[in-house]
């Protein structure tokens, strides 16, 4: 009668496995609630069995489909596919910024603040290093560059310290590289000629624009450019020290700060376009020449797009010391042949 009672309650997978003769696992029995006691075997440990082994066939589909319809190599294909077809353009990537907005801020404080105590502490400096009174026009030169370089040299130092726990740097932050100039996709000195180029041809078309839009000049006696006239073409000490500051120092300044440092940082929150136009802006008003601003903008617009595509700072230096020296070449030029400078300026 046990045997009659037991067999119809097994379930088919462990009824198969005891027929087939192959062992099964038993729970241990518990006394029947029938009269006369006796030993039931546990029916709960065949169905648990029978759970455990339908769970194995589950697991076993479902790693199979995963394994056979998932290709990487596909996906790797598709995104070489992407890079041949211009989908990732340098010009529109961000950069991989290490600090955040407080390091930001701090920095860019921080050398407005050295900026400003450098020159003062020059002002301060200059009596008691024998310059008092009237000065000439070489010795004023040589003054300018060394404030230039003192002012450089000091705000590039706390620049460099305040980013330096943040070392190593991705490659593409700070970067300074001479090698492939000539690179189609990102050749320094091939994209600063295209950068230079267009930077001509849209100041050109503002300045235009504007001369249409406003019928009287802007005053500029407040431009530095006024202020370096009396240097321009007097000797060749003057212009040299004029090129250095121009053509060299300022461009490794400002285009650290500016491109290097506050567009790069500004791409960890927007997009590069969008970085590219602000930086500007922020570089424009540096200058405090309200009547250049147009200019200056459309200048540090090309500026931080060219060194978007490039990721290297030598191409915006490289367009910003073209065009600050070549400006102070031509005028040089143009003071040797008689010409009336700051009439033209003015007129300009």
């Amino acid at each position: 009668m046990m045997s009659l009672f037991l067999i119809p309650l097994r379930p088919p997978a462990v009824a198969l496995l005891v027929n087939a003769g192959l062992p099964t696992f038993r729970s241990q029995a518990f006394p029947s609630s029938r009269e006369g006691g006796g030993v039931l075997p546990g029916r709960h440990s065949l169905f648990a069995e029978s759970k455990g082994i339908h769970t194995l066939s589950i697991r076993k589909s479902r790693e199979l489909p995963f394994a056979c319809f998932y290709d990487t190599k596909k996906d790797l294909d598709n995104g070489l596919a992407d890079k041949q077809l211009g989908v990732n353009w340098p010009i529109l990537s961000r950069w991989d910024v290490p600090w955040e907005w407080q390091t930001v801020l701090f920095s860019m404080i921080a050398c407005g603040a050295s900026f400003a105590l450098t020159g003062l502490v020059e002002a301060i400096a200059l009596p008691y290093l024998g310059f008092q009174g009237e000065v000439s026009l070489d010795q004023k030169a040589v003054i300018l560059f060394a404030g230039q370089f003192a002012v450089t040299a000091s705000v590039l130092g706390v620049l460099y310290g305040i980013t330096n726990t943040f070392r190593p740097f991705p490659n593409d932050i700070f970067r300074y590289d001479l090698k492939e100039p000539f690179d189609l996709q990102n050749g320094w000195l091939l994209w600063a000629g295209v950068g230079l180029f267009g930077a001509v041809i849209a100041i050109a078309l503002v300045g235009f624009l504007l001369n249409i839009m406003n019928s009287e000049q802007p005053q500029r006696e407040t431009d530095a450019l006024i202020r370096l006239l009396p240097l321009i073409g007097s000797s060749s000490i003057s212009t040299t020290c004029l090129v250095g500051i121009t053509g060299v120092l300022a461009p490794l300044l400002e285009e650290t700060v500016f491109r290097g440092f506050l567009m790069v940082s500004l791409t960890k929150w927007f997009p590069t376009p969008v970085s590219v136009l602000l930086s500007a802006a922020v570089f424009a008003l540096a200058h405090l020449t309200p009547g250049e601003f147009p200019q200056l903008f459309v200048l540090g617009t090309a500026l931080g797009f060219s060194y978007a595509q490039t990721r290297n700072l030598l191409t915006p230096i490289t367009i910003h010391a073209f065009w600050n020296s070549g400006v102070i070449l031509l005028l040089t030029f143009l003071q040797l042949q008689g010409y009336d400078i700051r009439e033209l300026l003015q007129t300009s």
